[in-house]
């Protein structure tokens, strides 16, 4: 009986033994087993693994431009939204169709862009261009179904505006080196003026665009180098060089500023040290309402 238990503990002792030596080898056996089969199988089925594969990626190309359409429609329903709302808020303005920004002027730094609706579409050179955010700026080269449009960047921009808080009048004009910044200069200020950063400007109604619409806010202010006037940095309400969606107004009647704003109506007048070529333009827009302005951007 001592015999049978101490043979028996030996042999279980010697059974454990061999199974933890024989244990890494069984281990790289298997390994070695399923890297074999697989490969086997990768070799009998590749063929069908590649079209699956294929197909994958195909649905998956599928989701990422129908999540791209998605966006992109929600944009252009949001955009034509807020387009829509702007009619509405301004009953008293006709409107061209709905605007898309086809094109993009290249190598302009003023940033001129091309829209998608033209002289069939009701749109006549110098008609103002709006966005839901505001002033944008102005056709001036119109063909049956397109037109150009000048931007607040240009200086061959030049539009009646006041502050909204100060009621302080003067005339926005582009800037080369302003416009490479995202900005325009609002020029002909009354030195006695205390307009200053934040100040809202908009449009005072004078030449071809209409009274009230938002144009930007004041970031700086200064002194002429003549010292006979002050001048404002703006920043658009709406960039130019991003807008998507815009708006012609095509027909309107011309709206000075109430009675009690007096330096803003004079806004055009040369006894305020405007340049008489600025004034001229203006004075003739004013009259055609749709003169053809140079074709240079």
């Amino acid at each position: 009986m001592i015999y049978s238990v101490t043979t028996g503990g030996y042999a279980e002792n010697l059974a454990s033994f061999w199974s933890a030596l024989l244990a890494p080898v069984q281990k790289l056996s298997a390994s070695i087993s399923e890297r074999v089969t697989a490969s086997i199988d990768m070799l009998v089925n590749a063929n069908r693994y590649y079209e699956e594969n294929k197909q994958l990626k195909k649905q998956l190309g599928e989701i990422y431009n129908d999540m791209i359409d998605y966006d992109r429609l929600k944009t252009e329903n949001e955009d034509l939204r807020k387009m829509l709302e702007l009619k509405e808020e301004h009953g008293e303005l006709t409107f061209s169709p709905p605007c898309s920004v086809i094109a993009r002027t290249t190598n302009d730094p003023f940033a001129s862009f091309t829209i998608d609706k033209g002289s069939k579409d009701g749109i006549r050179p110098n008609d103002p261009v709006i966005a839901s955010g505001g002033i944008v700026g102005m056709c001036y080269d119109v063909g049956i179904s397109t037109a150009r449009v000048r931007t607040l960047y240009s200086p061959k921009t030049a539009i009646g505006v006041y502050s909204l808080r100060t009621r302080t009048a003067g005339i926005i004009e582009g800037d080369y080196e302003l416009a490479e910044k995202g900005l325009c200069r609002m020029n002909y200020i009354d030195k006695s003026s205390d307009i200053t950063a934040g100040d809202i400007i908009v449009t005072s109604g004078s030449a071809n665009y209409p009274a009230g619409q938002l144009v930007g806010t004041v970031t700086e202010t200064g002194i002429e180098d003549s010292g006979l006037s002050m001048y404002a940095v703006i920043m658009p309400m709406v960039d130019p060089t991003t807008v998507s969606d815009v708006f012609a107004v095509t027909g309107f009647e011309y709206e000075a500023l109430p009675d009690d704003s007096t330096a803003a109506e004079d806004a055009f007048a040369p006894s305020k040290a405007l340049p008489a070529d600025i004034y001229d333009d203006a004075a003739r827009a004013a009259a055609a309402d749709g003169d053809e302005l140079s074709e240079q951007p």
